[in-house]
């Protein structure tokens, strides 16, 4: 059975437990795969920062499989006990992993010196410029750098914890734990951390049906006039209404949903590229190609080849 202590201080995030259900929830031939240890530099009780407190055990002689650190709502300061145990914990356990703001931690401990990291997006630039040694990657769900392993926050931490499921025990196991946790799949670790839904924000609910329509019909061509029908609104009302609630013109819009799609189908790396551009509406690879380079300013091409380095 595989060990895993998972790291607290005052004012861990809550978050950071939906990252250790993964590990609960994982089973291999009807028994459970791993085990959870929550430790501090003290023990005892740890408050959240949703106030209430946990029990935790002091830093001891254990030995773990997987050391994870919590994540703060902010990067705060980092105790010379709590920097001591991260680095002997490099030398006795088989990863180290972070996610969220835990990455500062990581840093703070000169673990992550050379490395490739990342974190929430709101806080990658910080880490760049407080750790000028680190590679940021500042636009990536999680990322594996030899024993350390970083992710974005919030749900990111699931994703990261499921890819280290299938690293142990592989896909079945981790697309089984998925399905239990009611996760509709795992996020590759070169996923971007923005969705172009979220950026759009419709403050209507008409306009929100028709990016609800758009979302499931993207093979089609999705005319303004189709849109608008969803919406219940004239073609001219709808167009007028779109760009007032979310800054773009509905093609744009559009387009953006299909290159989130056909990135994370890349990502995926199930399908070719023509397939691809057929299922996410483009028609053909050269559109595609074109799309990717207007949205990203990289060719499909690139994002297939960085999500394969990274997974």
């Amino acid at each position: 059975m595989h060990r895993i202590g998972f790291v607290a201080f005052p004012g861990f995030h809550m978050m950071g437990f939906a990252t250790l259900s993964a590990f609960e929830m994982t089973q291999v031939a009807g028994a459970p795969a791993y085990s959870l240890t929550l430790l501090s530099e003290q023990g005892g009780l740890v408050p959240t920062s949703a106030g209430f407190s946990v029990h935790t055990e002091p830093f001891a002689d254990q030995h773990f499989d997987t050391v994870i650190i919590g994540a703060t709502l902010e990067p705060g300061p980092v105790s010379p006990v709590l920097a001591s145990f991260i680095r002997t914990t490099m030398t006795t356990a088989r990863r180290v992993a972070a996610p969220c703001t835990g990455a500062f931690v990581l840093a703070e401990a000169g673990v992550l010196d050379g490395r490739q990291a990342t974190t929430h997006w709101l806080f990658a630039n910080e880490l760049q410029s407080r750790y000028p040694l680190i590679r940021v990657e500042q636009d990536r769900i999680y990322i594996v750098d030899g024993p350390v392993w970083t992710s974005a926050g919030m749900t990111a931490g699931i994703d990261m914890a499921l890819a280290m499921v299938e690293n142990d025990h592989g896909a079945e196991v981790a697309r089984a734990t998925a399905r239990k946790l009611v996760v509709y799949h795992r996020r590759t670790g070169g996923q971007s951390q923005f969705s172009a839904l979220l950026e759009l924000e419709p403050k209507s609910d008409r306009i929100q049906r028709a990016l609800d329509h758009a979302r499931r019909n993207l093979r089609t061509l999705l005319s303004v006039e189709e849109l608008a029908q969803a919406a219940h609104l004239s073609p001219r009302q709808f167009s007028r209404a779109f760009r007032a609630e979310t800054g773009q013109s509905p093609a744009k819009a559009v387009e953006h949903l299909r290159v989130e799609a056909a990135r994370l189908l890349m990502e995926e790396g199930r399908h070719s590229m023509d397939v691809i551009a057929e299922e996410t509406g483009f028609a053909d690879r050269e559109r595609m190609r074109r799309a990717f380079l207007r949205c990203l300013g990289q060719p499909p091409q690139a994002i297939r080849r960085n999500a394969r380095l990274t997974s």
